[in-house]
């Protein structure tokens, strides 16, 4: 759930995609999609690959189903970072998206001020 420090790309599928987070459980994958789609961000999401320890299927295996998934968006200028602190994104009752809330420790936003012009 982390900010990613770093402006990203990948494929997803066939199309290029700036990606937003990685390895986003299910429900995550729901917020962001729903938060990103409302302001108008066509959302691409993937299966993300198995960790890189983990042991090879055996032969005639069917892998299991995804539990982890690649977030992205099609327009390769998003970032995850810009976007939350230039506030830039709204949630569907018109408040300012906030790190509180991009992180979903917050179930709405709490405060429309500039996040370094409150301390405490």
């Amino acid at each position: 759930m982390a900010l990613n420090p770093t402006h990203s790309f990948e494929d997803l599928g066939d199309i290029k995609c700036a990606i937003v987070e990685k390895q986003c459980s299910p429900e995550r994958v729901a917020f962001l999609k729903d938060l990103l789609e409302h302001n108008k961000y066509t959302v691409v999401v993937a299966p993300s690959p198995p960790a890189k320890g983990a042991a090879p299927l055996a032969e005639g295996e069917t892998p299991p189903p995804p539990t982890h998934f690649t977030v992205g968006v099609t327009d390769v200028t998003f970032s995850p970072i810009n976007a939350v602190y230039n506030r830039e994104l709204r949630t569907r009752s018109g408040k300012i998206v906030t790190k509180e809330y991009w992180k979903q420790r917050e179930a709405e936003p709490q405060k429309d001020e500039w996040y370094w012009s409150t301390r405490g």
